[in-house]
């Protein structure tokens, strides 16, 4: 497999971000080398005919979402499509080497195990942060997108920082610095860097990974691969909590609970809940701050109904959510309807449906010691993407790589199950597009109802 290499330098690219540690590697266009080197790769598997496309309905889908994207930005205001094209034609190229670029359950393993090292190291990185003391930061207002310069100074809140301030002219903050002085936000929520630097999406970056690693321990039962998915739990859920991510505890709920379900049903979910308590009673925020962050995602949510309400058929256009307000939606379901209105968000929902067909048929519809690896994957998938669905409820993650890499890892997963089962098919039917349509509205309405109330009670 030709396209291993280049796939996998770019998959590590993305979640790791090498280049912010290394300074002579920001100077390299990294992104498009190890792009250029998965697509020859692909080219070269393709000749030799080393793949096999499945779950087209999907692709197809891909393809109506890509170009609908593309049209709202260009018709909306022509100039917004100059900045917002790129990443997205990134991001969806990534997924179309994926999906169809690993033809086999070896090749998928092999991508899986990249993204469970990522997931590790993202995680191992925010414990360490997390578990520094707080100290004064300095962010001068001349340096452009400065990470900040951590003066060595103890403080407990940022206006101590202020007081016989080494820069005077510099706005302080009061976080945590970890390694390659990466630093906490919000004074103490431990994050990343890159296209992770928000603490609620590293968390469920690195909560949507157990699944991974418990895949790979069900593989083959050894003692290394049984301290990997118990290192990639604790981490994770320690994560979690540092994070105080109330939407990340939904997701390492949510992950945890496909799991329990499957072995235990119904009282497996009672299981799931109990072993959340302490995630849940050491995580989150409390007090004024929670509350501030509460009602500002009230109003986000309401302005993009409005968006919607306004624009149904077409939506405001790709990316242009923040020109109507200050904030994004922070929600990826309102968010796909009020920038690419109900074809758009129909052609989203379709994507993510498919992805959840492909896991639930891998893991009940093949049976037999064969098809264990199916069953295996299937239920890893299901379980990530089940997190995954519940995190971007409280995220905007539409173009988001992270999210477009899970789409082609089930793509992929389908592939590798057709290639062994040629009778396996997961495409989505038109009866399932028109429940998705219903679905889809019916949540906006939900989510309208909800959201009036709760501004109506403030």
């Amino acid at each position: 497999m030709f396209i291993l290499p280049g796939l996998v330098a770019l998959v590590t690219f993305i979640y790791a971000r090498p280049l912010d540690f290394v300074s002579a590697l920001r100077e390299l266009p990294l992104l498009y080398v190890f792009f250029f080197l998965a697509a020859l790769g692909f080219l070269i598997d393709l000749s030799q005919s080393q793949r096999k496309i499945c779950s087209k309905s999907q692709l197809r889908w891909v393809i109506v979402f890509y170009g609908w994207c593309i049209f709202t930005a260009g018709i909306k205001y022509f100039g917004s499509l100059s900045t917002s094209w790129l990443p997205l034609t990134i991001a969806i190229s990534i997924y179309v080497l994926i999906a169809l670029g690993l033809s086999s359950f070896k090749a998928f393993e092999f991508l899986a195990a990249t993204i469970l090292a990522c997931t590790l190291w993202i995680s191992a990185v925010c414990v360490h942060q997390g578990m520094q003391p707080l100290q004064c930061i300095a962010f001068l207002p001349t340096a452009d997108a400065s990470p900040g310069h951590p003066d060595g100074r103890p403080c407990e809140i940022a206006e101590t920082c202020s007081l016989n301030a080494p820069e005077p002219g510099a706005d302080y903050r009061c976080d945590r610095v970890g390694l390659f002085d990466i630093t906490s936000i919000g004074n103490g929520r431990v994050r990343y860097i890159g296209v992770l630097q928000d603490p609620n999406e590293a968390a469920m970056t690195v909560a949507i990974g157990i699944p991974l690693a418990f895949a790979f321990f069900q593989r083959k039962r050894t003692a290394i691969r049984f301290v990997v998915a118990v290192t990639a739990f604790l981490l994770a859920a320690i994560t979690v909590v540092m994070s105080k991510s109330r939407g990340g505890q939904l997701v390492f709920l949510a992950v945890l609970a496909v799991y329990f379900f499957k072995r235990y049903r119904w009282k497996g979910l009672l299981l799931a809940a109990i072993i959340m308590l302490p995630v849940v009673a050491m995580g989150g925020r409390e007090g004024e701050e929670a509350d501030s962050s509460a009602t500002e995602r009230l109003d986000n949510l309401m302005v993009g109904l409005l968006l919607f309400a306004h624009s149904p058929v077409v939506g405001v256009g790709m990316s242009r959510f923040t020109e109507y307000h200050n904030l994004t939606a922070h929600n990826s379901y309102v968010l796909a309807a009020a920038e690419l209105g109900i074809i758009g968000m129909v052609a989203w929902l379709s994507i993510l449906f498919a992805s959840f067909k492909v896991a639930y048929r891998s893991l009940t519809l093949i049976t037999g010691p064969e098809s264990e690896v199916a069953r295996i994957w299937g239920l890893a998938m299901l379980s990530a993407l089940t997190g995954l669905s519940v995190g971007i409820f409280f995220l905007s993650f539409n173009y988001h790589y992270v999210f477009w890499i899970y789409m082609g890892m089930t793509a992929a997963l389908a592939g590798a199950v057709a290639r062994r089962f040629p009778h396996f098919q997961a495409d989505v039917t038109r009866r399932e597009v028109g429940l998705l349509t219903l679905g889809g509205l019916l949540l906006l309405v939900l989510v309208f109802v909800y959201v009036k109330y709760k501004l109506g009670r403030g």
